[in-house]
């Protein structure tokens, strides 16, 4: 298997639903008390992509697609139409706080940050956009740094100083695969189609 980087069509992926996913185990006590575990230390996407195809068009897209992926074979990007960027307008370099300097670290991964007040909630960003990730140490932008855009590692050229922060912002797609190795379609008139349910699943990377 391997990883393709190229986005599910963008048109069609902007009707799917879905959203991130946990596990918890819920035991109900004799009391009628409640113990609860998390299973999971991070969230899962799921999405179904089939409320997007609109068009004979748009399934022949999606079928190309499945088709080279092999199925759920190998995994693909996919643009959360909701939550795909660092922020709620455009990316700004003050976005999320991604670490601090210690005046020899040159590595830091992209993160974004959910609530604040409780218990906030650390997502790990591995597929951002290269080109929309900007940088500032201490909110001064800053272009000393490249990005790995298979990995959301941001790589400093020179060692921010000790007690930098460092904030970045970006856009992002979500690691997915096809969760089926079947895709039914069905041709509703002349040019209208429908794709009862074509299930995508994020990949724990």
């Amino acid at each position: 298997m391997a990883f393709h980087h190229v986005r599910f069509p963008l048109d069609i992926a902007l009707g799917a639903r879905g959203g991130p996913q946990w596990a918890t185990d819920i035991v109900e006590l004799a009391s009628g008390a409640e113990e609860r575990n998390a299973r999971w230390a991070h969230s899962r996407r799921q999405y179904d992509a089939g409320f997007g195809v609109k068009s004979k068009s748009d399934l022949r897209s999606v079928l190309s697609f499945f088709e080279e992926r092999r199925g759920s074979f190998h995994g693909f990007l996919f643009r959360d139409p909701i939550d795909h960027s660092s922020s709620e307008d455009a990316p700004n370099v003050t976005d999320q706080t991604i670490g601090v300097g210690d005046g020899t670290k040159l590595d830091f991964q992209l993160t974004k940050t959910y609530g604040a007040a409780f218990d906030p909630y650390v997502r790990v960003i591995n597929k951002p956009m290269a080109d929309s990730v900007v940088v500032a140490l201490d909110g001064n932008p800053t272009t000393d740094f490249t990005v790995d855009a298979t990995t959301g590692i941001v790589s400093f050229l020179t060692a921010p100083h000790a007690a930098a922060v460092i904030t970045a912002g970006y856009a992002f797609d979500v690691p997915v695969r096809f969760a089926n190795d079947r895709l039914d379609v069905e041709v509703t008139s002349f040019d209208a189609a429908l794709a009862p349910s074509i299930k995508l699943i994020e990949i724990r990377q």
